[in-house]
């Protein structure tokens, strides 16, 4: 009798492990490249995971040994080590969860043929998953569907359903309740896990696409605005050269030939310019009557009213500037004045009520534009004006300081507010084009 038991247990044991091997090749399935929460913004959301672990290890190891060695009467030895097998490999589940699951699936049938083999006798006892089993499968279960794709949870559960029915075919009389109580919670624990996973996964894929269509709208609006303050600069260079031949007595025939030269040249890149700016117009930049917004672009004299009307919103806003600012590049006083607009818009959304001090310095030597934005905590707590702001800000701040070769620095102060400050260099810039 116990020649036959035996020689069931090793062919159930062969089946399992071959069906395991075959399930893993066929799906590929890898361990998660990083920890559970290991993205979390704060420390101890990141190390969650990890003390719970341990402490579902550290409950689980003395009651799954003293289960096995009281209740069922295993050998002290097979007991401890068998209940070492089910427990420790918790400590895993944060970091290696598959890997924990391989030991603890291995662990837990090898349990349920030691008990069949060895027990003094099963009497009442649930066979062939103990109760600090159950607990220790379904914790494992739980950080398994977070991180593992859902064929390899299919596969995980599938393993399981095939262990519960074999092993229930050994010894019947005792398998019904244990396996059924394991199937169906480890089912229910895989199926929510992965559910929040996907739901998880895809709100990602949204921000990561709606990150990459607000930078590309900005690039855009961008361009727009530098279409203006280009064209004012070949309109220049178009009448200058058509004029020169009348305003300049004495002129050679070949230097009358250049002039026309440049000033076709000109008329031609202008062209291409507006055709381009067609293809970037859309309806959201287009005016109420439905043409194109043709209003000049603004600059450092508009900032004045730029703050005003952040007073009127409920912002205590305060403008200094120091330094000559006459004759600055129109594009570097541009990305300027949109700097400010859009770290004034932010304050109005998320902080409304705080104290705002703008600040615009030209340096002695006229090589940078500092701009410095700084507000304090909201003035009382209370609920920001908006969930959701433009979809421009840091991203527009960040592309316009790089379109003039410029530094963007941003972060919390220790008081709770918001610094934005921006080096616009006012020399030519070598490294700014968009890309």
């Amino acid at each position: 009798m116990g020649s036959t038991a035996e020689s069931a247990a090793g062919r159930l044991w062969n089946d399992v492990r071959r069906q395991g091997v075959l399930l893993s090749r066929a799906l590929g399935a890898r361990e998660p490249s990083e920890a559970l929460l290991a993205r979390a913004p704060r420390a101890w959301m990141r190390v969650l995971p990890h003390v719970l672990a341990f402490a579902a290890a550290a409950s689980l190891l003395p009651t799954g040994i003293v289960v096995l060695l009281n209740d069922y009467g295993l050998p002290g030895a097979l007991a401890g080590l068998l209940g070492v097998a089910q427990a420790a490999p918790l400590l895993l589940a944060a970091a290696r969860p598959l890997s924990a699951w391989y030991i603890v699936f291995v662990a837990d049938i090898l349990t349920a043929l030691a008990l069949l083999l060895w027990a003094d006798t099963l009497g009442n006892q649930a066979w062939p998953w103990p109760p600090p089993a159950i607990i220790g499968y379904l914790l494992l279960c739980l950080p398994l569907s977070l991180r593992l794709p859902r064929r390899t949870l299919v596969a995980v559960w599938l393993a399981t359903v095939a262990a519960a029915v074999l092993l229930g075919l050994l010894n019947p009389d005792h398998s019904p309740g244990s396996n059924v109580l394991l199937v169906v919670l480890s089912g229910v624990v895989l199926l929510l896990g992965g559910a929040v996973r996907e739901r998880s996964e895809a709100q990602h894929v949204s921000e990561v696409e709606r990150a990459r269509r607000t930078l590309l709208e900005e690039r855009a609006r961008i361009a727009r605005e530098l279409h203006d303050v280009v064209a004012h600069h070949m309109s220049v260079i178009t009448v200058q050269a058509d004029s020169a031949p009348y305003r300049i007595e004495g002129i050679p025939e070949a230097a009358r030939e250049e002039f026309a030269t440049i000033a076709g040249t000109a008329r031609q890149s202008l062209a291409e310019m507006r055709r381009l700016l067609g293809v970037l117009r859309s309806e959201g930049s287009e005016g109420s009557d439905g043409d194109p917004q043709l209003a000049p672009q603004p600059g450092l004299d508009e900032l004045d009213a730029l703050v005003e009307s952040a007073v009127h919103a409920g912002v205590d806003a305060r403008l200094t500037r120091s330094g000559e600012a006459d004759g600055l590049p129109q594009a570097v006083t541009l990305s300027a004045y949109r700097i400010v607009q859009e770290a004034l818009a932010n304050v109005v959304r998320h902080a409304p009520g705080s104290a705002v001090t703008v600040t615009v310095a030209v340096d002695d030597a006229r090589s940078a534009l500092r701009v410095e934005v700084v507000n304090g905590p909201a003035a009382a707590p209370a609920r920001p004006l908006e969930s959701h702001g433009t979809g421009h800000g840091l991203i527009g701040m960040r592309e316009r300081t790089r379109l003039v070769g410029g530094e963007l620095d941003t972060g919390r102060t220790a008081d709770g507010g918001f610094r934005v400050a921006a080096v616009l260099p006012l020399a030519e810039p070598t490294r700014g084009e968009i890309s």
